[in-house]
């Protein structure tokens, strides 16, 4: 389903829903949501802050390093899923193949596709009340609560309909503007791409600045017209 340009606000929450980051994964026709952690902290225990055990980098191509605060305290399973696959080296030159503005910039998918993931098994939802905030990393799934894998995405701003929905792991704690200069489209034009992921633990030094560079996105060609047109479907419910 496609966002529509202009929407009633009954229906702006459900529809946020419906365009969320999800990837495309055999999931069964039907599914039970799982409890969902109501007695979370909103910021890291003591033993998760600033530890660079639980902090993941992303050296971007938009120029330089994202550092996260993971969030074991939230989601166990999934931590220790994204730290496994980035020290494997499995993010390295992956690119963001969904990004939209104002929402968020979707990556780990090694097809470019939205298709695909790694060759581990899925995960069980580990959701919690943790909000979709500006900044706050979460797991893209398909239809199933327990079909997230390796794919996740960055909220660009706040997103509250995905509450509940989608397992949340951590949040950008340095280097949003990093993400924020990510190439925008479904798919982009010029994808940007993870360089580089490491865990901070691991000391991996930032890649050398050549490699941080990108193309700049290729512009939209503007349609060909004989005459002036009155742009159609603006208020259509499918219209972008």
């Amino acid at each position: 389903m496609r966002l529509p340009k202009i929407l009633p606000a009954f229906a702006l929450a459900a529809a946020f829903l419906a365009s969320a980051p999800v990837v495309a994964q055999d999931a069964p026709a039907a599914d039970v949501k799982p409890a969902v952690k109501s007695t979370i902290s909103i910021n890291p225990a003591e033993e998760y802050l600033a530890n660079p055990e639980w902090m993941l980098n992303l050296d971007l191509s938009t120029g330089g390093r994202v550092v996260i605060q993971l969030r074991p305290d939230l989601a166990p399973n999934h931590v220790a899923r994204i730290k496994e696959l980035a020290r494997s080296g499995f993010y390295d030159g992956i690119v963001f193949h969904r990004v939209i503005e104002g929402f968020m910039a979707q990556t780990g998918d090694p097809t470019g596709t939205g298709n695909g993931g790694s060759t581990l098994p899925n995960l069980p939802a580990e959701l919690s009340i943790y909000p979709h905030l500006r900044g706050s990393v979460s797991m893209a799934r398909a239809a199933s609560y327990d079909s997230a894998n390796s794919q996740f995405f960055i909220v660009l701003q706040p997103r509250l309909a995905l509450d509940r929905e989608y397992t949340v792991f951590g949040r950008v704690v340095s280097g949003m503007e990093y993400v924020d200069a990510i190439h925008r489209g479904e798919p982009p034009a010029t994808p940007s791409r993870i360089v580089q992921a490491s865990v901070a633990a691991d000391n991996k030094p930032l890649p050398p600045a050549a490699m941080l560079v990108e193309q700049a996105p290729k512009p939209t060609p503007a349609p060909f017209m004989l005459e002036p047109q009155t742009p159609q479907g603006s208020d259509n419910p499918g219209a972008r």
